[in-house]
């Protein structure tokens, strides 16, 4: 495993390097959503969120970039420390890079209802601060690619994930030293469908379903995560005069079960199931 790591750390440094060259299309957004019922592991309350977002997404000659920053900041529901009033802050980023292998190769990777095949890397780290956890996430991701031949994109992926995380909880005033799970699977599906039904809309998500990652950090056991991120969203560009796909308004849910691989059935409680409608804003350049 330890060769598959540093594989995986390889391909994201070599794929980042390929960057370089100048992209055939690139859509670069900033957004804000903002719901009412989000939910954290351990914490039966309902918690109010505003999040601020940063994504950008590119094609060049071999592949594609995709990169998201996450500013969430929570109510007091979520404090940002043991005793505090003030709400909890993190933030989150992921970056993917997709090398097709059929633009790299020359070859034709399509049959049946896929367009292409690719291979992807990349990670994932945040950082949070908080009264019972503080997270300190730090995952490489490695695995195949499918591109589904759909209206926008359908891409649907089989990762393998090295991750581990370094907790700091302001109740014990105890600080875990780096912890690495098992690695494990993740089954994972992005899209972006455009559609019309009299005005411009789109429906867009990702959904993971990810392995028990073993014990964690306390040595308790973890359960398999289902992660569903889904929304509509309707282009009103043309009602403010703006070129195609600039501003868009829209209506998120989240459906996240086993949060973290925290099992909602034990010690975690309803916290580990979030159940969250949204609405979202984003302005694209």
């Amino acid at each position: 495993m330890p060769a598959l790591r540093r594989l995986a750390v390889l391909a994201t440094v070599a794929t980042c390097s390929l960057t370089t060259h100048a992209a055939e299309w690139s859509d670069t957004s900033i957004g804000y959503r903002f719901g009412t019922s989000f939910a954290e592991p351990f914490n039966p309350q309902d918690i109010r969120k505003n999040i601020l977002n940063l994504n950008h997404a590119s094609g060049y000659k071999y592949g594609s970039n995709f990169f998201n920053a996450d500013l969430l900041l929570s109510d007091s529901k979520d404090p940002s420390s043991a005793g505090a009033t003030s709400g909890a802050h993190e933030v989150y980023v992921v970056y993917r890079h997709t090398l097709d292998l059929g633009k790299a190769t020359g070859g034709s990777f399509k049959f049946g209802p896929v367009r292409g095949m690719g291979l992807t890397a990349g990670f994932d780290f945040n950082t949070k601060t908080d009264a019972g956890y503080n997270s300190k996430k730090r995952m490489l991701v490695a695995g195949p690619t499918l591109m589904l031949d759909v209206p926008g994109f359908l891409n649907v992926s089989l990762l393998a994930l090295w991750e581990s995380n370094a907790p700091y909880s302001t109740f014990s005033r105890v600080a875990t030293p780096r912890y690495r799970y098992d690695t494990h699977a993740m089954l994972t599906a992005a899209w972006g469908i455009p559609f019309n039904v009299g005005i411009p809309l789109s429906f867009e998500g990702f959904f993971n379903y990810i392995a028990s990652k073993g014990r964690n950090e306390f040595g308790g056991g973890t359960a398999p995560e289902t992660n569903l991120d889904m929304q509509v969203m309707y282009d009103m560009s043309g009602l403010l005069g703006a070129g195609k796909n600039t501003f868009k308004l829209g209506l998120e849910y989240q459906y996240w079960k086993n949060k973290f691989g925290n099992d909602a059935s034990g010690p975690a409680g309803s916290g580990a199931t979030a159940k969250t409608p949204m609405i979202r804003a984003e302005y694209h350049f």
